[in-house]
């Protein structure tokens, strides 16, 4: 992508997920980033997310529950996502390759990426629900 202005905030944005592991909402991101940028607009941190997930900058992960959440990680890493509070935690990478050349005969198609997610529940859903 050519002809795409600089933008501090978009920086602030990038920098912002880079610096956290919770997996943030774009609101949670919005919150931070004003405490910098009060003028920005929700729709301004919804677009520079976008941009930078299309850039390959941040990652964005698409939620069957609630709002959708980024990842400022981009080295290969798995997911575990609690199915009753929503939260996301990092784990280390599958050799997800392995899967990857086993699916890939079946696909009529060339995969270009693979992610691997577990769901369940966090150790407070757990403990909350065994009580």
């Amino acid at each position: 992508m050519t002809g795409i202005k600089h933008s501090r905030q978009r920086d602030a944005i990038r920098d912002n997920l880079r610096s956290r592991s919770d997996h943030p909402t774009a609101e949670m991101v919005f919150t931070d980033i004003r405490i910098r940028y009060p003028r920005i607009s929700l729709g301004t941190v919804y677009r520079n997310l976008g941009l930078l997930t299309e850039l390959g900058e941040i990652r964005h992960l698409p939620s069957e529950m609630g709002a959708d959440r980024y990842d400022g990680r981009l080295e290969p890493h798995s997911h575990f996502i609690c199915r009753q509070c929503g939260g996301i935690q990092d784990l280390p990478p599958v050799k997800a390759e392995i899967l990857r050349d086993s699916i890939g005969e079946l696909v009529d198609g060339v995969i270009e990426e693979s992610r691997v997610v577990f769901s369940g529940l966090c150790s407070v859903c757990f403990r909350e629900g065994s009580e």
